[in-house]
């Protein structure tokens, strides 16, 4: 089966590649106690991740593994181990850590293999197409004692560090009500070079809300209780076109998220973040918060505050928090090997994207049914969770959040 992105490349893209993998090697060096990583599928988000290593002196490219004749061809030429299966790679080059960058559905498969055989692994969001996947991945990592990342990158931009600093340090006060906005048209052609992006479960609910569903649970606390309503594909796909959540915070705030990947907009984290060069960029911001003692706007972080009390009466005022840029696919790497190292514990947890994902299911079957949906329902076996069951009700359907044992 071929599972890399479907883009033919260049040859410009192609010599890119070439360049990425000669500044990404591993070169043996005396003392050098860099971490040797391993990338599987070699589509655009592999590209992204090479990309990064490139930049970074803590961790270098031993392998990758990609179904594709011409990435393995041009890993051969660049001096890098290429193969086109997992288990042969993991056998002969024994890296210490691996990137999967594949499609959603085989992340089960590969992540169980990774952790088996004993290396951490850092898998690209979200974790996996569906909870019990999701569930097996993480209950292996614990059994196994073998860490996970979930490749939820926005995290680590400094953008969000800095808001986070903020908001955890009181300067918004109590958080009482959160609006986000993934607002996008995307081109007929995004769907005609990948088909598989016209599937069920690959609409904008799973490819990019997610991020945005874990930065307000980074942000903002646990959600535990989600309302929500979806329109189908107008464009005639097996997806939707358009999604919105009420969300409830476990510290009492009440959120609003939603998402179309066919409505005109300058308000999406893409647009306004400045993170990835291939967007344009329109000086808006994608997320409000605001509670009992001020407001923030991110990305552009302004904070807003009364000049008296809070008082609607009362002159607001904004100023600017001030922030380093730095790419966040770098510095995800770099925790990874910090990870890799044992010096830091994941940022986002295998378990961390679990709880992401089961508030983008909690969507799905809220907007299906009509029923509220906690999400710590659905992650059997968590801390959070209100119940014990592998199972949960909704009206007069049952869910199963796991595989029954």
């Amino acid at each position: 089966m071929r599972w890399w992105s479907g883009f033919k490349m260049t040859n410009a893209e192609a010599t890119s590649v070439t360049d990425l993998l000669i500044a990404s090697r591993t070169e043996p060096r005396a003392g050098d106690t860099a971490v040797r990583l391993a990338i599987v599928g070699m589509g655009l988000v592999g590209r992204r991740h090479l990309a990064a290593l490139s930049h970074i002196d803590s961790a270098n490219i031993c392998a990758v593994v990609d179904t594709d004749d011409n990435i393995l061809e041009l890993a051969e030429q660049a001096g890098i181990a290429g193969y086109s299966d997992l288990s042969e790679m993991i056998i002969n080059t024994r890296p210490d850590g691996i990137i999967l960058s594949t499609p959603t559905n085989l992340h089960v498969s590969q992540g169980v293999d990774c952790i088996e055989a004993g290396i951490p692994v850092l898998i690209e969001k979200p974790i996996a197409d569906d909870l019990a996947s999701a569930r097996l991945i993480v209950e292996k990592s614990e059994d196994f004692g073998v860490p996970v990342m979930v490749g939820h990158h926005r995290r680590f931009n400094p953008v969000i560090q800095q808001a986070k600093a903020a908001l955890d340090s009181g300067q918004v006060g109590d958080i009482r009500v959160v609006d986000a906005k993934c607002w996008f048209y995307k081109p007929d052609d995004y769907f005609e070079i990948a088909p598989w992006r016209k599937k069920k479960g690959a609409g904008p609910i799973s490819v990019n809300l997610v991020h945005d569903i874990d930065l307000l649970r980074y942000l903002c606390g646990d959600i535990i209780n989600v309302q929500a309503q979806l329109s189908p594909s107008m464009r005639g796909y097996e997806t939707e076109s358009i999604a919105a959540a009420l969300l409830s915070f476990e510290n009492g705030g009440i959120g609003v998220v939603s998402v179309s990947d066919s409505a005109v907009s300058p308000w999406s984290w893409e647009f306004t973040s400045s993170e990835y060069p291939l967007y344009p960029f329109t000086a808006q911001s994608a997320y409000q918060i605001s509670g009992s003692h001020g407001a923030l706007s991110i990305p552009d972080l302004t904070l807003w505050r009364h000049d008296d009390k809070p008082d609607w009466w009362s002159p607001m005022s904004s100023s600017k928090l001030p922030v380093e840029p730095a790419d966040p696919l770098v510095n995800q790497i770099k925790h990874f090997a910090q990870v890799i190292l044992g010096k830091e514990p994941p940022l986002v947890s295998g378990r961390e994207g679990l709880r992401t994902l089961a508030v983008i299911e909690a969507m799905r079957i809220a907007a299906k049914t009509g029923q509220p949906v906690n999400p710590g329902d659905m992650v059997v076996g968590d801390s959070n969770a209100n119940t014990a069951t592998t199972n949960f009700n909704i009206g007069s359907e049952v869910y199963f959040a796991a595989k029954p044992a």
